[in-house]
């Protein structure tokens, strides 16, 4: 297998798709310079199509098809919520409610910013549970049912809790203290040509993410599709 760039690591691939991990901090696409696909695709010397996108600050599993028809096949299970995805998030907040859901539409709102409505005509939906972590550390883990942008920041932001280190939806002042954003892409669960895959993948970067604490809440969390 050829080497990939030092900001992901291949955790599982076959003849139709490749899964992936991303550092933070990596744009997804290119701006500036090369973005996260382009690097995999010209490191791997294969094409590949992205089925989704992770923000810049957010580490984690991303799925890659080797072909424009996976790729479609991989669109059609996302829009059918076939594609069980699970997020870690930590806040130096106390939520409103330790558990459950948000559910509202979602709108544009100052700076590239989104914010929650109250309305329900499309709306995006986040379930989450959390339990407490360190002093003014809360973890969370999150599974979104829908696809918006920015969903689980805006979600998370709306329970009085942002992630740490979220410099557009956390204060700018305590965001920047931090080594990162704190979001994360954990595991994936779907059925591809009637196989089950599972993958799971502890962030391994940002202190409060790697902290003994928060270790071993992941052992509890190790198959979060069991607990929803």
């Amino acid at each position: 297998m050829a080497d990939i760039p030092e900001n992901s690591i291949v955790v599982f691939q076959n003849d139709h798709f490749l899964i992936t991990t991303k550092k933070a901090g990596v744009n997804f696409h290119s701006e500036e310079e090369a973005g996260f696909v382009v690097q995999v695709s010209k490191q791997l010397t294969i094409p590949l199509f992205p089925v989704h996108r992770l923000d810049k600050m957010t580490s984690g599993l991303v799925i890659f098809a080797k072909s424009s028809d996976v790729a479609a096949q991989f669109g059609k299970m996302f829009e059918k919520r076939e594609i069980e995805k699970y997020y870690l998030a930590i806040s130096i907040r106390k939520p409103k409610k330790k558990m459950g859901w948000v559910k509202g539409d979602m709108t544009s709102a100052r700076r590239g910013d989104y914010k929650l409505l109250s309305t329900m005509d499309n709306p995006a939906i986040t379930q989450f549970i959390s339990c407490a972590l360190r002093t003014h550390e809360r973890g969370f883990l999150i599974k979104p049912h829908t696809g918006k942008t920015h969903q689980i920041r805006v979600a998370l932001k709306s329970l009085g809790s942002p992630i740490a280190g979220d410099e557009r939806y956390a204060a700018c002042d305590e965001a920047r203290k931090e080594e990162r954003g704190y979001l994360h892409a954990y595991a994936l669960r779907f059925r591809f040509n009637d196989e089950e895959f599972r993958f799971v993948s502890p962030p391994d970067e940002g202190e409060r993410f790697v902290s003994d604490v928060s270790a071993m809440q992941l052992k509890v969390w190790s198959q979060p599709w069991e607990l929803f």
